[in-house]
């Protein structure tokens, strides 16, 4: 049988993650003097809270010796595909490889990088799981999976641009446009999913969207596509980009979710993401 590991960029808690079957090893985010594991030690609204404080986030991998326990316990009896957030964006993937390296049991664990964050990620690890259950070898259900990655886009409309340049995921000319105001800048990951970049600058949210829909009709997104829709707390605007969405694509599948506490920490509060990935 082959165990599916994971972390908090797929908006699973550790509770919400084993009742799918999947080993998460949660995120941390820190507030002034206080660490908390994302999604278990605090909620995305008490997160919030504390920023109207005034404190300033910042958001750091699981420990190695985290991964270790958890590999050494798994990996006695069984394979394990750790699927982790993109790496570059996260030290995740580097975490889990050094484990993976230092591990007695390091020939049943695979790494893989998913090249992703939030959504998409989401998806190929519930993928996973489906092809793990089918009886599927890690090399067969690594294919698969890779399949999929080869055919996703991630966009980031961003609200408060101080966050994502306090992260330092951006490339150097995209960080000079934050002081840019009455503009809506779209971010893309950069061909090597490693960091966000300048996609366009649009006057209105409305054409921002407008960008977003042009650019996944060129790629052709229909019925077999999985897209979502993430947000930092601000529900009724994400709810009607899916309606724009739906509208442009009604075939496909569309699901709403609010970002984690380590992600509020580099998109900043009010900002939407849109993803698609193929099935």
């Amino acid at each position: 049988m082959v165990k599916i590991v994971a972390d908090t960029s797929t908006l699973f808690s550790s509770e919400e993650g084993n009742k799918h079957g999947i080993t998460i090893t949660p995120l941390s985010v820190n507030i002034a003097k206080d660490s908390y594991r994302e999604l278990d030690e605090i909620t995305s609204a008490q997160f919030l809270e504390r920023l109207q404080d005034g404190a300033l986030p910042t958001s750091s991998q699981p420990s190695i010796g985290e991964k270790m326990e958890q590999y050494e316990l798994l990996a006695k009896a069984d394979e394990v595909l750790d699927i982790t957030m993109a790496d570059g964006l996260s030290g995740t993937y580097e975490s889990a490889c050094n484990a993976k390296a230092d591990c007695v049991y390091g020939d049943r664990i695979t790494v893989l990088n998913s090249e992703t964050l939030c959504g998409p990620h989401r998806y190929l690890v519930l993928k996973a799981v489906r092809l793990a259950e089918q009886g599927n070898s890690v090399s067969m259900i690594v294919d698969a999976l890779r399949t999929s990655m080869m055919q996703e886009r991630s966009f980031l409309i961003p609200r408060d641009f101080s966050f994502l340049k306090r992260g330092g995921r951006l490339t150097p000319l995209a960080a000079t446009i934050g002081g840019m105001l009455k503009v809506v800048p779209v971010m893309t990951l950069t061909e090597d999913h490693r960091r966000l970049e300048k996609y366009t600058m649009k006057r209105t949210m409305g054409k921002a969207i407008e960008a977003i829909i042009e650019c996944f009709e060129q790629m052709g997104v229909d019925e077999t596509y999985y897209m979502t829709i993430t947000h930092a707390d601000v529900q009724e605007d994400a709810l009607k980009v899916k309606e724009r969405m739906q509208a442009a694509f009604p075939h496909t599948e569309i699901d709403v979710f609010e970002l984690s506490p380590v992600f509020i920490t580099q998109g900043g509060p009010g900002c939407i993401a849109v993803q698609v990935i193929k099935k």
